[in-house]
Parts: C-alpha cells; sequence; structure tokens
C-alpha cells in the first residue's frame, strides 16, 4: 500500500511514454547489458562530470535498476528506439522536493544513441510528464560548459538559462562552470517542449 498523501504525485507508478522516434518505459536490470556502454564511457564521463572513482561493477548496477520500480520520488525510465528496441540510454525524474513542487532532470545516451534526435524527443516525452501527470511546477538541471551540444537540446525542449554556478566542477586540473537551467509549469502548457513555435504531437 502507498503511504503518498492525498494529491502527491504519483512517482510510484512507472510510465510508459510513446513518442514518434523513441519509447519510454520503466528500467529494469535486464537492461544493464544495453545500458553498460554508458558507464564505459570516457567521453560521456567527462560531460557528466563522473571522476575515475565513479566506477560500477555489474553486480551494483543490476541491484540499482532492479530497485527502480519500488523507488518513490524519482522515476528511471529506459529510452528505446522504436525502429530497432533496443535500449539506448535513460531519462530519470529524481530529487523531488515535495514542499516545492519541482524535480530534477538528467539523460544519458550509450555512445551511438546521439545525433538522431532521440535524447531531444526522451527529454519532450519525461518532462512532459513531470508537468502533466505529475503535476510539477519545476523541473531543473545544471550542464557544464563544455558540454553545448546538451544545452541545445534543453533549449529547444524549453529549458531556460537562470544563472552560472562557477568553478562547480574540476577536472583533469581545470575548473568549470556548469549553467542552472530549468523549466516552469506555465512555460511547458504554452509551448509543450516546443518553444521555437512548431505543434508538438501529443501521442
Amino acid at each position: 500500500m502507498s503511504d503518498q498523501t492525498p494529491g502527491a504525485p504519483d512517482f510510484l507508478t512507472k510510465p510508459t511514454l510513446t513518442g514518434e522516434t523513441v519509447l519510454l518505459r520503466p528500467v529494469t536490470e535486464d537492461d544493464v547489458p544495453a545500458l553498460t556502454p554508458m558507464f564505459r564511457d570516457a567521453e560521456l564521463a567527462r560531460l557528466t562530470g563522473s571522476h575515475a572513482g565513479d566506477t560500477f561493477d555489474e553486480p551494483w548496477l543490476r541491484r540499482w535498476y532492479a530497485s527502480r520500480d519500488e523507488q518513490d520520488g524519482r522515476v528511471d525510465l529506459a529510452v528505446v528506439e522504436r525502429a530497432t528496441g533496443n535500449v539506448v540510454g535513460e531519462a530519470v525524474l529524481n530529487e523531488y522536493d515535495r514542499g516545492n513542487e519541482s524535480c530534477n532532470f538528467r539523460i544519458a545516451l550509450v555512445p551511438h544513441g546521439h545525433g538522431r534526435g532521440l535524447g531531444t524527443e526522451a527529454t519532450r516525452l519525461i518532462v512532459g510528464h513531470a508537468f502533466e501527470q505529475l503535476g510539477l511546477h519545476r523541473v531543473s538541471l545544471e550542464v557544464y560548459a563544455f558540454n553545448p551540444r546538451a544545452r541545445r537540446v534543453y533549449e529547444k525542449v524549453g529549458f531556460v538559462a537562470e544563472g552560472v554556478l562557477r568553478d562547480a566542477l574540476l577536472w583533469e586540473g581545470a575548473r568549470v562552470d556548469a549553467t542552472l537551467m530549468s523549466i516552469l509549469a506555465p512555460e511547458w502548457f504554452r509551448h509543450r517542449g516546443n518553444p521555437r513555435g512548431r505543434v508538438a504531437k501529443v501521442p
């Protein structure tokens, strides 16, 4: 039985969200082999600021992903490319702040998942879920200065830069800024993840 209070967002129900090119579904331990390249990708480690000590072996990953269905206050979804059926990454809502009706967002794709718009659509789908189903007011993220590709994706979906966290990351001897970005419910309902004017298709 859920201990959620009436009217609280239902994070325990893990959704399946369908777009044109990707499908998001609850992630499971069976997805670990497909997701493992993310954790071995040096470039992804740099872009996400994951230091060398932040490594995870397969047994740990299996335990982690096996427990995602039980987690309240977060949603962990596998990003599946519809054309192939392959799992190409994960999209996550976490760090739920009940008092302020907000949460954090992050997304990561395996190396061959980039450059085809999969991440952009996955971002729209899960952010839409945050506002339309969970009823949140704010979704935020941080992106490092040396990751302009990710920042462009977030801007396409409607995230707005709010400020700079100076020297937020120490990477191989260099200090790197991070930009704090967010999108608010009124903004989402105005453009539904398409601030440039293209009408989004609602599955």
